[in-house]
């Protein structure tokens, strides 16, 4: 029989132990060194892009450019009204698309489909297009509705960003859904309500700060996108057009080809509107933030 030495046993067990933990060590303290220069890393990229646009976006702020539209080759002032004004219809447009359909797609997933093929079958395509280039997204709205129209419209363009934001609101939607324990639609349905109304009334009272999160997401996804728009509702200097044909001005159009132009004043204009795009999405998200924590504290 082999004879074994419990203490020479465990000897050995603390000399391995002794040997490791400095390695463990090491590589824990590499691993958080590591992560916190990538931090910082990150932080003075963003830092330096923010002071850029602030200290260039302030540079064009004036009393004019919330008052005038865009204002044409080589002349000086004017503003850029009529770009926010048709970014806001074109977002508006957009989200009030994407809302019903992200919402109600999420919930099938999450309540109704669960595990079946057709769930799967819905997940998959909404990665994919969670994923897809939005310049595609924008070339496929052209080929849809732009060609046969004959001009390039808001609807068009606002169709484009409701198509963007859709997965967006589709993921968190399931997600968040999914995070509301069972034990409340249990007891929903104990008290002999059918699944509409406990989902309703239940699920997605549970879940709506998160589902707002993913709305307010999917705003500022589509609030700042270029290239569907180009292909799409495309541009113009004057007025907004309530019938939303023909071009449309939006602001990211306008910084688009304002920043590559020639003239300073174009170029003093298109840092002013991408401050006030980032500031407004800062803005959308302060805001959010009030309206959920109320519900959170519920």
């Amino acid at each position: 029989m082999d004879a074994r030495n419990p203490l020479a046993d465990a000897q050995a067990a603390t000399s391995l132990t002794v040997r490791v933990r400095p390695g463990r060590r090491v590589a824990d303290r590499v691993l958080r060194l590591s992560c916190l220069v990538a931090t910082l890393v990150g932080a003075a990229v963003l830092g330096s892009i923010l002071l850029m646009l602030i200290v260039e976006g302030v540079k064009g702020l004036s009393p004019t450019l919330f008052t005038q539209p865009t204002p044409g080759p080589g002349s000086e002032g004017g503003g850029i009204a009529n770009a926010i004004l048709g970014s806001i219809v074109l977002t508006l447009i957009g989200i009030g698309v994407a809302t019903p359909i992200g919402v109600m797609a999420g919930t099938y997933l999450a309540e109704y489909g669960r595990n079946s093929k057709l769930a799967d079958l819905i997940r998959f395509l909404n990665d994919i297009l969670l994923s897809a280039p939005s310049i595609l997204i924008g070339l496929f709205v052209y080929t849809l509705m732009v060609r046969p129209m004959g001009t390039y419209s808001g609807w068009a363009g606002g169709v484009a960003l409701a198509i963007i934001a859709t997965p967006v609101i589709v993921r968190t939607t399931e997600d968040m859904l999914r995070l509301v324990p069972g034990s409340l639609r249990e007891a929903g349905a104990a008290l002999g309500a059918p699944p509409s109304r406990v989902i309703m009334s239940v699920t997605w009272r549970a879940a709506s700060a998160g589902i707002v999160t993913g709305i307010i997401l999917a705003l500022a996804r589509i609030a700042g996108e270029t290239a569907p728009l180009l292909f799409t509702a495309l541009n113009n200097n004057s007025w907004f057009n309530a019938n939303l044909m023909g071009g449309v001005a939006n602001l990211p159009v306008m910084i688009y080809q304002f920043a590559l132009s020639p003239y300073p004043n174009w170029q003093g204009l298109a840092w002013a509107g991408a401050l006030v795009i980032t500031m407004t999405i800062l803005a959308l998200s302060i805001v959010a933030r009030f309206v959920i924590k109320p519900q959170r504290a519920r």
